[in-house]
């Protein structure tokens, strides 16, 4: 498993909004950009995805921006790794490959998929809420 640039930048993207649109205020792309030093065209991108999944929602015209579509202790970093297209297995097998020869015999195979879900577990049960509570001092 290797995390993205996309998937990074969608986490750190959050977690600016989140600092950032405390009150709910939207945010612009821009302020974004700044913020976190991301390319506004990639953060666009990445927030179509976000918005797309349900996790922002847009505010056009003047003072626009975007804003989270839920409370922030309702979004679990999981939700946002998905919506970046993030794949967080760890599984080493061939995907192309619909049927192993190995399948049921792998010992390394099952052992690569208790931490997938350890991993999957982990961002499923942190929310961005906790993570800006937790190192927001």
């Amino acid at each position: 498993m290797r995390f993205t640039t996309r998937g990074r930048y969608a986490l750190r993207a959050s977690l600016a909004l989140a600092k950032l649109g405390k009150d709910g205020d939207p945010i612009s792309i821009n302020r974004l950009s700044e913020e976190e030093d991301i390319s506004p065209v990639f953060l666009e991108q990445i927030f179509y995805n976000l918005r797309k999944a349900g996790i922002v929602k847009s505010i056009r015209g003047p003072g626009g921006g975007f804003c989270f579509a839920k409370e922030p202790f309702e979004i679990s970093l999981k939700e946002i790794l998905d919506a970046a297209g993030e794949d967080l297995n760890l599984t080493l097998c061939n995907k192309k490959n619909k049927q192993c020869s190995r399948e049921g015999k792998c010992i390394s195979h099952e052992v690569l998929m208790e931490m997938t879900n350890k991993i999957n577990d982990y961002f499923s049960g942190l929310t961005l809420g906790q993570v800006i509570e937790k190192y927001e001092r």
